[in-house]
């Protein structure tokens, strides 16, 4: 039988072996040449490469059996594999990291099974502000060890996060949220986004592309052991979603369903 894992432990080496990467690797000269196409459909980059080697280095070491699904190698047995999955994004807002804009994660989650029900330990790191989050299945999360009880996000909406956030997309869709929100904001990294709709900073998160399980797995458990809502609207239900790299439905969150419902109705509008 394999010996449990102390997860938070893991992350937290995570964290320091990627801090250690960004000091080596500390400008757009090094860390933006492109390397290969990753699994997950985007360039794989030298920061998005040496922080996923660091990552799997680590649950190399484990000796555990876990399958891991990851933005650059894709899904990846390690042991004899089995219902255990630890879902990565290494660089989650890697368009930031590369450029040098402090706000950019380690997003890593582990799930007992195939889907998002089945998560069980979200850990998201944001190499900016220093801050880490979170959260395990039926007890709470967490900002920097101390429990998310603050303020809920606002009903109605005062500020919405958009992510996916290419010029076109924004052209497209911010006026549909006139009535909606009060202020948008673009972060860059989705993961992150999630994280400050748990802890009442902003009041609702929608991408506009669909998001894929290693853009969200982990930060949507904080938002859920928060109490609010997250629908992946497009193809309901949120809990069966897979643990894989399809982007299947565009995400929503904000404090309540009816509120969700607005944002999705906003982004589906004509």
């Amino acid at each position: 039988m394999t010996a449990p894992v102390d997860w938070l432990a893991l992350c937290r080496a995570c964290v320091a072996d990627i801090d250690r990467i960004l000091v080596a690797l500390p400008t757009r000269a090094e860390r933006e040449p492109v390397l290969r196409a990753g699994e997950g459909g985007d360039d794989t980059t030298a920061i998005d490469a040496a922080a996923e080697d660091a990552v799997v280095t680590r649950l190399a070491a484990l000796e555990a059996d876990v399958l891991l699904v990851s933005e650059e190698l894709g899904e990846r047995a390690f042991g004899s594999g089995g219902p255990m999955r630890v879902v990565v994004d290494p660089i989650d807002g890697s368009v930031n990291a590369k450029r040098g804009i402090p706000f950019f994660a380690l997003s890593l989650a582990v799930a007992s099974g195939p889907t998002m029900g089945d998560v069980t330990f979200g850990y998201v790191f944001d190499f900016g502000a220093r801050e880490e989050w979170v959260a395990e299945l039926g007890c709470g999360a967490q900002l920097n060890g101390h429990p998310l009880t603050g303020p809920s996000p606002k009903d109605p909406i005062e500020i919405l996060s958009f992510e996916a956030t290419t010029t076109a997309f924004i052209a497209e869709k911010a006026a549909a949220m006139l009535g909606v929100a009060e202020r948008l904001r673009v972060m860059g990294s989705l993961a992150l986004s999630l994280c400050h709709l748990a802890a009442g900073r902003v009041d609702a998160v929608c991408s506009l592309k669909p998001a894929r399980s290693i853009d969200i797995a982990a930060a949507q458990l904080l938002v859920r052991e928060c109490g609010f809502a997250i629908d992946l609207f497009e193809e309901p239900p949120f809990t069966a979603a897979p643990l894989d790299l399809v982007g299947r439905s565009r995400v929503v969150a904000a404090a309540t369903p009816a509120l969700c419902d607005a944002v999705a109705a906003a982004l589906t509008a004509p």
